[in-house]
């Protein structure tokens, strides 16, 4: 029993000293993990793996969450740690949701492209909306997310009505120019 709580020990340890590695190249936007963050992280990661009933082998996907999200205009340093939970938790998520159908890299380009345009940054929005619509469409046969490695795909099933300038520029001239 003992062997099994130290071999376990350090392989977080090893997953922690990872995800600290990672403090360098993300330190030029403006973010960095604590150790603390780190096995927070690391916890989280238990629970999140436990409520999905995913198994994780190797490094694990968050060094990759970090490189693909740390240069977002939307993480800053105050909710860094909180955010890279949540995308964790949606990513597990969604490979269940999507029947391990899309690749890691190519689910981790969606989601980081609808995060920085269609939802500003929203995790509730990325989960609630842009994500089941791409699941939906991926589970009714949709496959152009592999032509382009997950990215520009998304307007294509996309049924959110948005916000059009063009129009909007228009009924203002309407309203106060004539």
């Amino acid at each position: 029993m003992e062997e099994k709580n130290w071999l376990a020990l350090a392989l977080e340890q090893a997953q922690v000293s990872q995800l600290l590695e990672t403090n360098p190249y993300t330190q030029k936007y403006g973010l960095a993990l604590s150790p603390e963050d780190a096995h927070e992280l690391m916890e989280k990661r238990k629970q999140t793996l436990a409520d999905t009933k995913r198994v994780e082998f190797g490094q694990g996907i968050l060094p990759k969450i970090i490189y693909e999200f740390c240069d977002s205009a939307y993480i800053h340093q105050s909710d860094y740690a909180e955010t890279l939970a949540g995308l964790q938790d949606i990513f597990f998520h969604f490979k269940n949701e999507l029947l391990d159908e899309v690749s890691d890299e190519e689910l981790l380009h969606f989601m980081k492209e609808q995060f920085e345009t269609i939802c500003e940054g929203d995790l509730d929005y990325l989960s609630g909306t842009c994500l089941p619509i791409f699941a939906q469409a991926v589970r009714a046969g949709y496959q152009g997310y592999k032509e382009t490695d997950g990215k520009g795909v998304y307007e294509q099933f996309d049924e959110v009505p948005r916000w059009d300038r063009k129009l909007y520029q228009e009924a203002l001239k309407d309203l106060f120019w004539r």
